[in-house]
């Protein structure tokens, strides 16, 4: 081989180098290569955590617990509204039962005082001694005057049909003067005040022969 040979022969060998060097190809597979892309989309199971809607079983928690919070403040009112009531009614019933006994008491004292004249009479008649029957009987015209006007009434009872609201029948009595069912003796005398039965009247009534 010639010199002239030698030196154009280092030539190919450079071409071939380049050749073998364009022809490389990178693997695509290699560890240097699987670092993640900044650019590559992110997965949203691995991305950053984002703002999400509440679930609707927990608007229905809210929902409930504002309902049971309302309720539980309604309550309150209407219990407090049944406690002023009932304070209410207590002072009104105080009130009531004062007034009623205040009446009573200035009532008693009234009646006392119409029947002190009466008791006056009775004291003079037995000083006086002797036959009383007509001052008694005067004292007596004269406290029934005073119950009266209290509305206390004597009970209607001899020659009066029975009548079992007014009259108490202690025995019957054959007559043949009396229908039957009348009145024919009184053994106590019975009243009625304002209206209202109080005592009735212990009476004998007729019966058939």
């Amino acid at each position: 081989m010639s010199s002239e040979e030698n030196k154009r022969d280092p030539e190919p060998r450079e071409e071939e180098a380049v050749e073998e060097a364009e022809g490389f190809t990178v693997d695509q597979t290699s560890p240097e290569n699987t670092a993640e892309d900044p650019s590559a989309p992110v997965d949203a199971e691995d991305g950053p955590a984002t703002d999400e809607e509440p679930a609707p079983e927990e608007d229905a928690l809210v929902a409930l617990s504002e309902e049971l919070e309302a309720t539980r403040l309604e309550r309150d009112q209407y219990l407090d509204a049944l406690r002023r009531l009932k304070a209410e009614f207590e002072n009104s019933r105080k009130r009531q039962e004062r007034e009623r006994t205040r009446m009573l008491s200035m009532a008693s004292e009234r009646l006392v005082q119409e029947i002190l004249p009466v008791l006056d009479n009775l004291d003079r008649a037995l000083e006086a001694g002797g036959d009383i029957r007509e001052g008694v009987q005067a004292t007596r015209d004269q406290l029934a005057e005073v119950l009266a006007n209290e509305g206390l009434l004597p009970v209607a009872s001899d020659g009066q049909p029975f009548d079992p609201n007014v009259h108490e029948a202690v025995m019957g009595q054959p007559s043949e003067e009396h229908e039957e069912g009348t009145i024919i003796q009184t053994f106590q005398r019975g009243y009625v005040l304002n209206g209202k039965p109080i005592r009735p009247a212990k009476v004998v009534v007729a019966k058939q022969v």
